[in-house]
């Protein structure tokens, strides 16, 4: 072997060695890898501009930037709706099945972003019961098509860069679909062995919040009870104002009348809960639509201290509304609009067009300025216009009217002219890990095979697999792929794996496609840790879950996940036998 081939095995190992042992960020790892390759002459500046700009990696990136608005969208109500039965395994059929379906065509991860806090809301279950599924069914649903996970469009931009023709759209669905159904069969058969961590405390929610019974509202003239108002998870209602009169003891058979103004005590997630009611308006609602939530604390020597938010004309002089306040520690009679605000005070914000965290009002009126996770929905109208803005651009793609990656970039430019996104926003989601692991993914593979290096790494696994043939590899290439999910992460995985099933591609003389789909369903085959898939890490802590949880299903839907995959790879993506020109 060459110095170059000694080298090229040696960062490989300092790469997986990193990944595994350390708390070093992959980003971190490959950029240093691909640095070293650098400085050694291995890979020029126009090969690395090449890969750090290829299609398949912009496509993710606009995606990613894309599902900023996606994810404000009327979707998240549509699918509260569907999870207000009583019985646990059919709000898993529901949850599975619409979320499997939005991952498909949206980046999964977004997918989940979005509906935990609906799923934390959700009136009969417990968000634990419920959070590992939804995190399974987006990863099953985004092996569907090409653009459901970062990691097939990070698989298919490493197959462009090996001159191969790009995945299709619809490449891998039909295995895809076979593995939603065995999963969805194993989710329902388990569903009550998931644990029931349903832990909230009335005094964990210091927020106040404040709605209105509209005019013609189907909330009018029902009994808290029946309109659900009472049984909000994470959500109480405290009282009610009639005529200026207050209602101090609320019972389930209260009737609700239309002027209602309706007082609850919860957490900033509340907020987008209240939005979702129909017939209901939200304090300050007449101002929202889709804003960045802001948290603010008012200052010990703000203008505003000791008015009200009307007597301060907080609105006309902050280009703000407040949606919810903290006023210290303690529960207050008053409704929003009526308490006189003190140094101290949390407030959170929907701003304005006009809102600039840099003027010096804001500054000399509060000590804290901070951007929120949570986002406010769109109303029904702009909604509409973002998804189908969205539909079309996969509707002309699939016509093969216009590449995807034009039509996505001329629907982030309509988003950004029209102010449904702005550039901050933008700026914040930018995926810049992403995009250093897969440029340098693409340059590290394309340097294993310049050098030599991929055509030693067939002929050893060739040996170790003799007597098993080519299906023993694939095998092997899947398992591997699998564990290296499981030990870092999906992207990575992914990235690691490809030069090894490329180069047995060209060992075993044989159609690439078997092992390209080998990794790129394993790569998404992470049930039994949450640290191997971001939307399993996501749910992790918002469910209060242990290890064992994911264990206790993750393990019969990774055998039937498994078991399904390398049955079917063969029939629908035979071993051919075809000459590959490098």
């Amino acid at each position: 072997m060459s110095w170059v081939q000694y080298m090229i095995l040696g960062l490989l190992l300092v790469i997986a060695t990193g990944l595994i042992f350390t708390k070093v960020k992959p980003s971190i790892l490959f950029a240093a890898a691909i640095f070293v390759a650098f400085q050694f002459g291995q890979v020029t500046i126009e090969e690395l501009a090449r890969n750090f700009t290829n299609s398949s990696l912009l496509t993710l990136v606009l995606l990613v930037l894309a599902s900023t608005a996606l994810e404000r969208t009327r979707m998240v109500s549509w699918v509260s709706g569907l999870l207000s039965s009583r019985r646990l395994s059919t709000v898993i059929v529901k949850l599975s099945l619409s979320t499997a379906f939005l991952s498909s065509f949206t980046n999964n991860t977004a997918v989940v972003v979005s509906l935990i806090n609906a799923v934390k809301r959700n009136r009969y279950h417990a968000p634990s019961r419920l959070l590992i599924p939804l995190s399974y069914a987006a990863i099953l649903g985004g092996t569907l098509t090409l653009i459901g996970t970062s990691t097939n469009l990070i698989i298919n931009s490493l197959v462009e860069n090996m001159g191969m023709p790009s995945l299709g759209f619809f490449a891998p669905s039909l295995i895809g679909l076979a593995v939603l159904t065995g999963g969805l069969l194993v989710l329902i058969s388990f569903c009550y062995f998931l644990p029931n961590y349903d832990v909230h405390n009335e005094e964990d929610l210091p927020y106040i919040l404040e709605a209105m019974i509209e005019a013609g509202s189907p909330l009018a003239n029902t009994t808290l009870s029946d309109s659900g108002l009472c049984s909000l998870r994470r959500l109480y209602l405290m009282k009610i104002v009639r005529d200026g009169h207050l209602i101090v003891s609320v019972y389930p058979k209260t009737t609700l009348k239309e002027g209602d103004k309706l007082q609850f005590y919860g957490d900033v997630e509340s907020i987008a809960a209240l939005q979702e009611i129909q017939g209901l308006m939200l304090f300050g609602q007449n101002h929202i639509n889709g804003q960045n939530l802001l948290e603010v604390v008012v200052s010990n020597n703000a203008s505003i201290l000791g008015k009200t938010l009307k007597e301060a004309r907080f609105h006309e002089n902050f280009d703000a509304v407040v949606v919810a306040m903290r006023h210290g520690h303690k529960k207050h009679e008053r409704g929003l609009c009526n308490i006189t605000l003190s140094a101290g005070d949390t407030l959170v914000l929907v701003p304005g067009k006009a809102f600039k965290v840099e003027n010096k009002l804001i500054y000399r009126n509060f000590i804290l300025v901070n951007w929120l996770d949570s986002s406010l929905h769109f109303d029904s109208e702009l909604s509409t216009r973002v998804l189908v803005g969205f539909m079309a651009v996969l509707i002309l793609t699939l016509l093969e009217w216009v590449p995807l990656l034009n039509a996505l970039s001329i629907y982030l430019m309509v988003l950004l002219l029209t102010g449904v996104v702005n550039l901050g926003e933008l700026k914040r989601r930018f995926p810049i890990e992403i995009v250093v692991i897969v440029g340098s993914s693409l340059s590290l593979t394309q340097l294993m095979v310049e050098s030599g290096t991929s055509a030693r790494i067939s002929d050893l696994f060739i040996n170790m697999f003799n007597g098993l043939g080519v299906y023993g590899a694939l095998i092997a290439t899947y398992f591997l792929t699998l564990v290296l999910t499981e030990l870092v992460t999906n992207n990575v995985a992914a990235a690691l794996a490809f030069p090894i099933a490329y180069s047995l591609t060209l060992g075993y003389n044989v159609d690439p496609m078997p092992f390209i789909m080998a990794v790129l369903f394993g790569a998404s085959a992470s049930f039994i840790s949450p640290y191997g898939y971001q939307t399993n890490l996501l749910v992790y802590s918002v469910g209060n879950y242990q290890l064992i949880d994911y264990l206790r299903i993750g393990l019969p839907i990774s055998i039937v996940y498994s078991v399904l995959v390398l049955g079917l790879i063969p029939i629908f993506f035979p071993f051919q036998t075809i000459r590959i020109t490098l």
